[in-house]
């Protein structure tokens, strides 16, 4: 399995947790983040993580920044991505389950580290339903 991954300054902190938990778990780790702390654009972080993902490059994508909402507008302007700002583990199961969210899009300044990591592991190991969410997945596009 392939993750790829990208903060802002505001996710820095959480995206080293991150990658530490995922390199543990033999999973190989595309980082596009910021390592500092220095105020940057998100923009320039998020859409190589949508690009991965999108061009299957990655088999899923994790973004984070302070809220969790620049990057997730960012990262769905992709074709084919569904970025799911998500603030705790049952709605990032129903984002997997029910939207086959293929990234999920964390706000640092929202949730705990530990919550992240939680959230983390609960989007790896939550499988989509299809069945009747499928054709709805399938209307999500515009093109």
């Amino acid at each position: 399995m392939k993750i790829s991954i990208g903060n802002d300054h505001a996710g820095t902190e959480y995206k080293l947790a991150i990658v530490g938990l995922l390199k543990s778990m033999s999973i190989e780790v595309i980082n596009h983040g910021t390592d500092g702390t220095d105020s940057v654009d998100y923009p320039d972080f998020i859409h190589p993580v949508a690009t991965d993902v999108e061009n299957r490059d990655a088999d899923s994508g994790i973004i984070i920044c302070g809220s969790g909402n620049g990057a997730s507008m960012t990262a769905n302007k992709h074709q084919g991505v569904r970025a799911a700002l998500c603030w705790n583990k049952e709605i990032v199961e129903l984002a997997r389950e029910h939207n086959n969210a293929n990234i999920l899009s964390l706000p640092a300044r929202f949730i705990s580290l530990t919550q992240a990591l939680e959230m983390v592991k609960t989007f790896l190991n939550t499988k989509f339903e299809g069945g009747r969410h499928e054709r709805r997945i399938e209307k999500i596009p515009c093109s």
